[in-house]
């Protein structure tokens, strides 16, 4: 059976990593790691300020104070003596669609552990009812990963409905779709000691949601599985800024 490293950005008790350990038990050879309470939107940050503690609890999972990225980057390098042969991040209580993973702690999770030299999948539930769903896609994809290729530094994210496994109308591969900017202002609330305290915005509306995007697939019923790069440079503009620096640099 594969070595299967799994966590989350939800935290250690959450309902979501529960159900992925369970749907991947049968098949896999687990080790489970996560944050010791909810980290989302954390991203890739790692904890540099101060050391981390590991907690063995009772479920046999580990708990860490730290980000989704810290525990992967312990799951895979730190604590134990073999090293995983995938990392599986998840499941997230909520899609992380289009520009979702710039935040997403339970992307950043996958993407540490392929930053680690591993395969690795990111995988979002788009709601909070039907885990048992979304476990049995993770189980699928990950029986299936041996046999897939992947160029350097990339990973798979992958969103499921939030619908019953037979209602699932089957899966798509996708491209990020775009959400327009939020709300510019946070929302002011006040504490019960009358103190200012604000909300971040929620996101902005769909604006490229067509019908190759992974908010399409959702929409419709479908599993959206998308391919991420790391790597954020945009070489389609490359020539254009060289002949910019050019200009600019004979100009002064």
């Amino acid at each position: 059976m594969r070595r299967v490293l799994l966590s989350n950005d939800d935290g250690v008790h959450a309902p979501g990593l529960r159900a992925l350990h369970d749907a991947l038990t049968p098949s896999a050879r687990l080790r489970v790691i996560a944050p010791d309470r909810d980290k989302s939107g954390a991203s890739n940050s790692l904890t540099l300020s101060k050391p981390l503690a590991i907690c063995a609890l009772d479920s046999g999972f580990y708990s860490v104070d730290g980000t989704p990225a810290d525990c992967v980057y312990l799951g895979v390098s730190g604590l134990w003596d073999e090293r995983p042969e995938i990392v599986v991040s998840g499941i997230n209580h909520g899609a992380n669609l289009g520009d979702d993973v710039l935040y997403s702690g339970t992307v950043a999770a996958a993407m540490e552990g392929r930053s680690l030299g591993m395969p690795a999948i990111a995988i979002s539930l788009a709601g909070r009812r039907h885990f048992a769903t979304a476990g049995r896609v993770a189980a699928s994809l990950v029986g299936a990963a041996a046999t897939l290729s992947l160029p350097p530094r990339s990973l798979l994210n992958v969103n499921v409905p939030d619908l019953p496994w037979e209602e699932l109308r089957g899966i798509r591969i996708t491209r990020l779709g775009h959400r327009e900017a939020g709300p510019v202002m946070p929302i002011e609330v006040i504490d019960p000691r009358g103190e200012k305290r604000y909300w971040i915005a929620a996101a902005g509306k769909n604006v490229d949601d067509g019908p190759d995007t992974d908010f399409a697939a959702i929409e419709q019923g479908y599993v959206s599985i998308t391919p991420l790069l790391v790597d954020l440079t945009r070489h389609d503009t490359l020539g254009a800024l060289e002949a910019w620096l050019e200009a600019f640099t004979a100009a002064r």
